[in-house]
Parts: C-alpha cells; sequence; structure tokens
C-alpha cells in the first residue's frame, strides 16, 4: 500500500514541479502519471518546448512511480541515472501526458520506464531511470507538519 504521508511531504516539497505546473496522478502503486501543458515560460525557441523541461517532467514521473514503491518502507528515492530519448518537438500549447511504470524494484535500487504522448496521442519521448532508496527522515528533516 502506499504511504501517504511520503506522498504528501513530496507533493508539499516538490517546488520545481509546482514551478513547471506539472499535475501528478498516482494511478496505482508503481504507476504515475505527470501531465503538462507547454506554455511560453517552457520554450527554448519561439515554438519548441526546452529539452530540460521534458527532462524534468520525465524525472518526476520516474521518480514518483518509484516512490510509491520506496515509500512503503519510510523510503524516499534520488534519481541515479536518467536516459532520455527525444522523438518529436514539443511545441508551445502542447499538452504531455507522462506515464511512468516501475518495472524493477530491490531494496536500494528501482528501475522505471516512461513514455511522453502529446494530446495527437503522439509519442514524443521514452525515457528510463534508476533510484537509489533512501530513508525519508533524511530528506525531510527541516519538515514540519501542521
Amino acid at each position: 500500500m502506499i504511504d501517504e504521508r511520503v506522498l504528501t511531504m513530496y507533493k508539499e516539497s516538490n517546488k520545481f514541479g509546482a514551478l513547471l505546473e506539472m499535475e501528478l496522478e498516482v494511478l496505482k502503486e508503481g504507476e504515475v502519471k505527470y501531465t503538462l501543458e507547454i506554455k511560453e515560460k517552457h520554450l527554448a525557441t519561439p515554438i519548441a518546448a526546452h529539452g530540460g523541461v521534458i527532462a524534468g517532467l520525465i524525472d518526476g514521473t520516474l521518480g514518483v512511480a518509484a516512490l510509491t514503491i520506496a515509500g512503503k518502507n519510510q523510503n524516499v528515492v534520488s534519481t541515479v541515472e536518467l536516459q532520455v530519448n527525444y522523438l518529436k518537438p514539443v511545441r508551445m500549447g502542447d499538452h504531455l501526458v507522462s506515464i511512468g511504470k516501475v518495472i524493477s524494484a530491490g531494496k536500494r535500487l528501482l528501475y522505471v520506464e516512461a513514455s511522453v504522448i502529446n494530446q495527437d496521442d503522439v509519442l514524443v519521448a521514452k525515457a528510463s531511470g534508476t533510484f537509489n532508496a533512501y530513508p525519508a527522515e533524511k530528506a525531510f528533516l527541516a519538515y514540519k507538519k501542521d
């Protein structure tokens, strides 16, 4: 079962995801969906999104998918390795959906894959990542409950 406390702490502390305006949905344990509408602030050229925005979306997707597994043991995760393949350009106004799934989960390392599609159901990026699980208290030492 997903540890809601760890997930809530992540959501409240994820300032980068808020900056990009990413929207999270946990589909089930080990599988999440992030959505993002490409706005002017995401552009690298007058019409195309910066690859770092897509990488950030993917890293968040992969990481939270891993967190839904690692959080069961009061752990959080950090990215060890991230592989992104950009397949199609992402343009101003595109609505992206990124789905991440945990493929393998050990005690310390988790391997996750993700796909990003646009509003036309076109695959724009594929990715994989390896994540390290470690105790949540190390990440949230300054976190205060209301």
